[in-house]
């Protein structure tokens, strides 16, 4: 099931910032509010957008790292993503058809594994795995173009039996949307937007680049799980 805010639709932009897409999105999941749901941030971008969504409805906000394996010619765009668990999604076909060699991909692969340790480390240092079997998993980033990082944290999060998985964004190319709805029970996308190219910044008034100290802060200041 996908829900979104109809008069959002193919609009851009459409939120002043990551707090305010978080509260667009908070509204989609009101059904949510004081339950035993786990709001799980992919960090960095998706960290201001979850933190938002957590404080409105009362939830538990936690950080699933995930990195995108990039391609060799830009720091934006990849071909498939490491979840926090080790594990790797990647479409088979996507190295042959993008004309990456071997090497390549390894080397990609080998970045995002240390991306996602080294987050792993700074910001959940003190916890050891996620206690989500037989709850809900709300799953938020800050967009979803191609769709591959959202894929190998919802992968990486069904091996922890939860109940349900819910799939948040602010905003997302409608193509991708619609597949990602198959691997979740609910997929909520406040900006739903279709057309033949789609950039998540443009969704924003203000996009800039969320590091690392800033993430910290916003899971310190948060109601996070033990």
């Amino acid at each position: 099931m996908i829900r979104d805010l109809p008069e959002l639709r193919d609009r851009a932009p459409v939120f002043a910032d990551r707090a305010a897409a978080g509260a667009a999105l908070a509204a989609l999941l009101e059904g949510y509010r004081a339950s035993d749901a786990l709001v799980l941030a992919i960090p960095a971008g998706g960290v201001p957008v979850a933190a938002e969504i957590a404080a409105r409805l009362g939830l538990e906000l936690d950080v699933a790292p995930v990195s995108k394996m990039l391609l060799p010619w830009t720091t934006e765009s990849g071909f498939g993503a490491v979840a926090f668990d080790g594990s790797v999604w990647m479409d088979p076909e996507d190295p042959r058809r993008l004309g990456l060699s071997q090497a390549q991909v390894e080397h990609a692969l080998a970045q995002a594994r240390a991306k996602v340790g080294r987050r792993l480390e700074q910001l959940r240092a003190r916890r050891s795995g996620y206690a989500l079997k037989g709850r809900t998993a709300i799953v938020v980033d800050d967009g979803i173009a191609a769709g591959s990082t959202m894929r190998a944290a919802v992968a990486a999060l069904r091996k922890l039996a939860p109940a349900r998985v819910v799939i948040a964004v602010p905003t997302g190319g409608a193509r991708s949307v619609e597949a990602l709805a198959a691997i979740a029970e609910e997929v909520c996308c406040a900006n739903l937007r279709r057309g033949a190219s789609f950039a998540v910044a443009d969704a924003y008034g203000r996009w800039y680049d969320v590091d690392e100290d800033e993430v910290a802060a916003i899971l310190a200041g948060a109601r996070t799980t033990a």
